[in-house]
């Protein structure tokens, strides 16, 4: 053979030993495209759930509720299903039955404004509920609302033998829940969602027995009055709680747990500690001191310039001798009122 047709023979089978092993590698490199199974869109209802525990006596909010998807042979009549029920209708009502968290709210776990038994529902376990008369003045202006919270103030005149009130208003009872208002136990709306102030006569608290039974003792006293709670109360309130070590959270509880906790601090209602003010811490000219009454009352001492007479009971607290001709008599009178409080008791003018 002619040396050089060998020359181009063997050239010519290098060249498609090559491309041949190119060709392998090539297609040997490329992976098998991996085959990706469509997302399988979930199937069935979704049923109202509840976020969280929800103990009886709660009321229904946004963030206490949620619609979740619900295997739909497991569907029940009394579920709420989404597209049929109002969540507009159902915040606001109240849990009649303990729902544990995750657990389908049932229409028969719920109670509504208006409906039969729903002030008993509303209440917490071992609370009651009493009504207070009230006016505007007494009432905050018709600017109290089912759910807020109040303290109550006593205004009462206390009577002394020698005729002169002392005039008090005491703080008696503190975080104290309006469940009503007159027959209402819902805040009226307009149609552009505002809320609308109306005058009531009665309101409806939440208490504890003891509690309600100082209520009915302080209303046949003097006259309750409602003072308005402000929401960051219940916060302050709670932290200085837990910083007394008033609320002990047990170890490895969990958040669930702490929470229920807290609500219970913060909404429990109080009846300790309480302050008030006197006449004389509103006006120079009213008394400080309790009035002298029977037992209390000083015994009758001679008057100065007149033998075997007597004067009337001596009163309770700071006092200045008058003496006018032969006949001294004491009056009562309060640090800071004046010329005649520098002096000492029993001076003469």
């Amino acid at each position: 053979m002619d040396k050089k047709k060998l020359i181009l023979l063997v050239g010519a089978l290098i060249i498609a030993i090559g491309t041949a092993l190119a060709a392998r590698s090539m297609f040997a490199g490329d992976s098998a495209p991996a085959v990706e199974a469509a997302p399988v869109e979930p199937q069935g209802p979704k049923v109202l759930v509840a976020k969280r525990s929800l103990p009886p006596g709660t009321i229904i909010t946004a963030d206490a509720i949620a619609f979740q998807l619900w295997p739909e042979e497991l569907v029940q009549d009394a579920y709420f299903i989404d597209g049929e029920a109002n969540m507009e209708v159902l915040l606001g009502t109240v849990v009649r039955h303990q729902v544990t968290a995750g657990e389908p709210v049932t229409q028969g776990s719920l109670v509504a404004p208006g409906d039969r038994g729903f002030l008993a529902a509303a209440l917490g376990p071992g609370m009651r509920a009493v009504t207070v008369p009230v006016s505007a003045r007494t009432g905050v202006g018709g600017f109290v609302f089912p759910g807020d919270r109040i303290d109550l103030v006593l205004t009462q005149t206390v009577e002394g033998d020698d005729g002169a009130g002392l005039q008090a208003s005491e703080t008696i009872l503190t975080n104290l829940r309006v469940l009503a208002t007159d027959q209402s136990t819902e805040t009226t709306t307009t149609d552009d969602g505002r809320t609308v102030v109306r005058a009531f006569r009665t309101v409806t608290l939440e208490v504890t027995p003891r509690i309600g039974e100082k209520i009915a003792v302080a209303q046949t006293i003097g006259t309750l009055s409602l003072s308005l709670r402000s929401i960051a109360d219940n916060q302050t309130e709670l932290d200085r709680a837990i910083a007394s070590g008033a609320v002990e959270i047990p170890e490895g509880a969990s958040r669930s747990e702490e929470e229920r906790l807290l609500r219970q601090v913060a909404s429990r209602p109080r009846d300790g500690a309480t302050t008030y003010v006197t006449g004389g811490d509103v006006s120079r000219f009213q008394r400080r001191t309790m009035p002298a009454t029977g037992a209390n009352a000083a015994p009758a001492a001679p008057v100065m310039g007149v033998p075997g007479a007597a004067q009337p009971a001596r009163p309770v607290g700071p006092s200045v001798r008058v003496t006018r001709g032969k006949t001294t008599t004491e009056v009562p009178v309060a640090r800071g009122e004046g010329a005649l409080l520098d002096r000492p008791a029993g001076t003469t003018r």
